[in-house]
Order: structure tokens, then sequence, then C-alpha cells
């Protein structure tokens, strides 16, 4: 079982027992279409490398476990409206992040969501400056000059400490 799409079940909240059950075999993981706001419980999928909660009720405040392993992660369409408080979390959460979707959030200007081209470009370059080891923002590559522009606009990321799960945002 390394795919599992538990996508369009009205979930409110992820199944605990399925993530108790499961912990050790799910490496792909769709809860797309849902109303999930609480990530804790996925502390226990020590092998998920990839997570799509696209349509949830995911805020910058997501509570959010040390998921390790996790290198994709999609959250498109939701309510996720403060961008360094969100892109925080994933850094001390997700270090090895290398492809993130924001779009179709306040916190994501595009032309989609009446963002300007500076408002996007700014998005993405604090958010290039905060996940140095991106490679793909929403549906575009990071390119060496974007990596360029994000340290001489933001400077070097400073490195949060690790916090265990949730605890990030239950200090905020």
């Amino acid at each position: 079982m390394k795919r599992v799409s538990l996508a369009y079940r009205d979930l409110s909240e992820i199944p605990r027992d399925f993530c108790d059950n499961h912990g050790a075999d799910v490496e792909e993981l769709d809860l797309s279409y849902n109303r999930i706001s609480d990530l804790r419980p996925l502390s226990a999928l020590t092998r998920l490398n990839t997570l799509v909660l696209d349509k949830n009720d995911l805020t910058a405040h997501v509570l959010l476990p040390s998921m390790p392993a996790l290198h994709t992660l999609w959250v498109n369409h939701n309510q996720i409206e403060n961008l360094s408080l969100f892109v925080e979390t994933i850094a001390a959460n997700c270090p090895n992040l290398r492809f993130l979707s924001m779009m179709n959030n306040a916190a994501a200007p595009s032309y989609f969501n009446k963002g300007s081209v500076q408002d996007y470009n700014d998005y993405r370059f604090y958010v290039i400056s905060r996940l140095p080891d991106l490679e793909v923002l929403d549906d575009v590559i990071i390119s060496a000059d974007e990596r360029d522009e994000a340290k001489r606009i933001y400077g070097k990321r400073r490195v949060a400490s690790r916090a265990g799960p949730g605890e990030l945002n239950a200090r905020r």
C-alpha cells in the first residue's frame, strides 16, 4: 500500500486508526476535497513523501507534525492567508521539501486571485528564500536567477529550531 487516496470523503479529520495501521506503508497520500485542518495524525506515516491536501480547511495556523521524508506538498485552494507563518511552519517541519504548490490561496498571489506581477514575484522570492532546497514552486521550476534574487532581497534563511509535532504552532 504505497499510494492511498482518501479524497472526496468529507473528512473533518484524518482517521487515526488509518495512520496507526498503515504508518509504515504509505508513501503517497491524497486527502483532497475534505475539511481537514489538523495534520498531526500524519506523524505516524513515517515514509510519507507526497501529500496532496487540495481543497481542505487549511490555514497558516495548520497543526503540522515533523515530516522529514516529505518532498512533495500540495495545498492548493485552501484558506492560507499568512505566508510567513505558513512557510516558517513548513520550513521547520518539512526539511526535505522539494515541490510545493500553494495556488489559489490568498498567501500565494497570482493573476487568478487578483495579485499583481510584483505580488507574485515577491511571494516566490520569499518562499524560495525560506525553503532553499525547493525545486518547484506551484507549477514553475525555480531558476538560479530567482534564487539569487531571493537571497538578495531576503538574505539567507534563518534556521528555525526543530520543533516536535505541533510544537511550532503551539508556541505562537
